[in-house]
């Protein structure tokens, strides 16, 4: 496990959209070499996005050989709606990239079989190799995708009914009102997440800094599932000073020091410039 700790929000999404723009170009994707990539929504990856859509535009980055596979979905949203997921994954970045729609994967919150959809969904994942890279981010209460407080670390991908915190903290992208926001949702399990060969997760901002405390200080606990990832062979939280405040300085210090060591992080537009 590794912790990437920057000065504020813009650098770690830099940061962060430069890891996945370095994986992409590493692995070399082409006709029948997909790769795979799990994505979130919130506010945290936006800037990410912005960067990511920067790398395309400026002709060093494709995503026309790039699957993608979002992390959840709200039941009985209309795909349309501007909170919806497809919405916001379609208005901040997939049209701004040259994705091809056929690739990007999201869960329909109102098929008429919603297990059906969820069973179709971790199908597609297996027949695409499975997930090369997943990006995630957590809410305040250390919940991962729709993965609430309690849930299995095992799950796989489900019907899921939303925790208060979570309605509560949604209100604002539904002008406040709580009759408007959605109880239930779809999303995939800790465990499909687990499955990923590498997992990266973003944790900005003070109101984050204990969820980022129990993920890194504390042990595997169900009731902040984002902590199953110490468990996992190849993960990195990557995070702003804010989100680093209830943190241990000792711990703080011992993953500075590693970035040091790990800084040889190329940066994705000379690497790429230097393969080609």
């Amino acid at each position: 496990m590794r912790l990437v700790i920057l000065d504020n929000y813009d650098l770690a999404s830099e940061w962060a959209a430069k890891y996945i723009c370095n994986h992409i170009i590493r692995f070399k994707p082409g006709p029948g070499k997909y790769f795979t990539l799990g994505l979130p929504t919130g506010r945290t990856p936006l800037g990410c996005y912005k960067k990511l859509i920067e790398y395309h535009k400026n002709g060093d980055l494709s995503f026309k050989y790039v699957k993608t596979f979002n992390m959840d979905e709200y039941v009985g949203l209309p795909r349309d709606h501007p909170e919806s997921y497809h919405s916001y994954m379609w208005n901040n970045f997939f049209k701004y990239i040259d994705i091809d729609p056929n690739n990007a994967h999201i869960l329909d919150g109102n098929a008429a079989d919603l297990q059906a959809e969820c069973d179709e969904f971790e199908k597609k994942i297996k027949e695409a190799g499975g997930i090369d890279l997943f990006v995630g981010g957590i809410g305040p209460d250390g919940h991962i995708a729709f993965n609430e407080p309690g849930s299995s670390l095992v799950s796989r991908t489900r019907l899921k009914t939303l925790a208060m915190d979570t309605i509560l903290a949604n209100a604002k992208y539904f002008d406040g009102d709580l009759s408007k926001v959605p109880t239930m949702a779809l999303t995939v399990g800790v465990g499909t997440v687990m499955d990923a060969r590498e997992v990266m997760i973003l944790i900005t901002g003070a109101h984050k800094a204990f969820a980022l405390y129990k993920a890194i200080e504390e042990g595997v606990n169900h009731m902040w599932t984002v902590s199953a990832f110490q468990q996992h062979p190849c993960t990195i939280f990557v995070c702003d000073e804010d989100a680093t405040l209830e943190l241990r300085v000792k711990t703080v210090k011992y993953f500075k020091g590693l970035m040091h060591v790990h800084n040889k992080l190329v940066d994705p537009l000379h690497s790429m410039k230097e393969e080609n």
